[in-house]
């Protein structure tokens, strides 16, 4: 007899599918923590700081296209070409469009 895999829990369900879609966000694009997660973008925020998948968590922008982390998520970004206005992220042509 196999054992049987424990069923996720729906907090472990809301992670993997946080994590998904970070991993799911195209090189040269961003997307906002309410894009990620509609419901719970500050949950956004403490997955990407916590998990140990490697993600391009440099994608995850605020809304008005300024960067949490700085240097080295702008740093990241336009190493992938991702269009600036000043220092923040033009959203008008980065946003992932269809989500």
């Amino acid at each position: 007899m196999s054992p049987v895999a424990p069923r996720p829990t729906e907090a472990t369900a809301r992670v993997a599918a946080i994590e998904d879609a970070v991993a799911r966000i195209p090189p040269g694009f961003v997307a906002t923590y309410g894009d990620v997660h509609r419901t719970a973008p500050r949950l956004v925020g403490h997955v990407l700081a916590t998990t140990t998948r490697s993600l391009p968590w440099h994608r995850v922008v605020r809304a008005d296209g300024s960067l949490p982390v700085g240097r080295e998520q702008a740093r990241r970004l336009r190493a992938e070409g991702v269009p600036f206005r000043g220092d923040r992220v033009d959203m008008s042509v980065a946003r992932v469009a269809a989500w």
